[in-house]
């Protein structure tokens, strides 16, 4: 797979669904920075007086705003065209929105075309699409529309009409939220019984899993749980912190 933006280097040995998996989410973690933490960033380079612009998210997860490749057909699939007109036509929440749909489309169809590409059969399809759609949408992220279940320190769960959740989750609780799909393995010799419903903890910017010891955050708006280091926050700067909102929703504002 290649960091570029429009090209890749098909070589022809076996890959495997893993391997484009790993390959979308490093795309889908530099478009949601792009999206939320480094929006100001990105607002800037989408200039309407520009010519027509895409985002393009990175395997090695960055993100830039460039021309489409010059190549007709281009080697891999294009992103939505010409996001800087729209950029001061509309407010700034449905612009962003806007670009996370067209995105999540994007990054759907880069990893079916590396599928077809390597040649995956109906097996590594699946597994292909179970993968993807065990982490939220860009647009989830993006408006905020991921469904959380959030844990006391104790483990004691609180419903949303009650109080907010803790700032941060200890090393031995572990943050719950609902995803509306979950990869199973299929070659470690699990059944199919109660682990189905446990689904893991997402971080909203950079797509990665929970794991113990870590120091995570959640919004008070969204009830999204970020890693601290995805929203430069640190474990003493949190303690300082009575409401805190991530990127996402902090710029959720309409630009004068």
């Amino acid at each position: 797979m290649d960091g570029g933006y429009g090209s890749v280097t098909i070589v022809h040995d076996a890959r495997s669904p893993e391997d484009v998996f790993q390959d979308f989410c490093g795309r889908r973690s530099g478009i949601v920075k792009a999206l939320t933490i480094e929006v100001e960033k990105f607002y800037k380079q989408c200039d309407p007086e520009k010519e027509n612009l895409c985002l393009y998210g990175l395997p090695n997860g960055t993100w830039a705003v460039t021309l489409p490749a010059d190549e007709v057909p281009p080697e891999l699939p294009e992103p939505a065209l010409g996001i800087n007109f729209a950029r001061d036509g509309m407010q700034e929440k449905d612009w962003l929105s806007l670009i996370a749909v067209h995105s999540d489309s994007w990054l759907l169809s880069v990893a079916f075309y590396f599928g077809a590409r390597f040649g995956f059969d109906k097996k590594a399809r699946e597994r292909l699409f179970m993968m993807t759609s065990s982490l939220p949408t860009v647009f989830e992220v993006v408006s905020g529309g991921v469904n959380t279940q959030s844990k006391t320190a104790n483990g004691s769960s609180k419903n949303k009409s009650g109080s907010k959740p803790p700032k941060r989750p200890n090393s031995d609780s572990k943050p719950q939220r609902q995803v509306q799909a979950k990869y199973e393995e299929e070659n470690g010799g699990r059944g199919n019984g109660g682990d189905e419903d446990q689904a893991e903890t997402i971080c909203g910017a950079c797509g990665e899993a929970y794991a113990n010891g870590e120091f995570w955050i959640c919004c008070d708006i969204c009830e999204t749980w970020f890693h601290g280091k995805c929203v430069r926050i640190t474990p003493a700067k949190a303690e300082h912190i009575k409401h805190y909102k991530c990127p996402g929703c902090s710029n959720k504002r309409t630009r004068e």
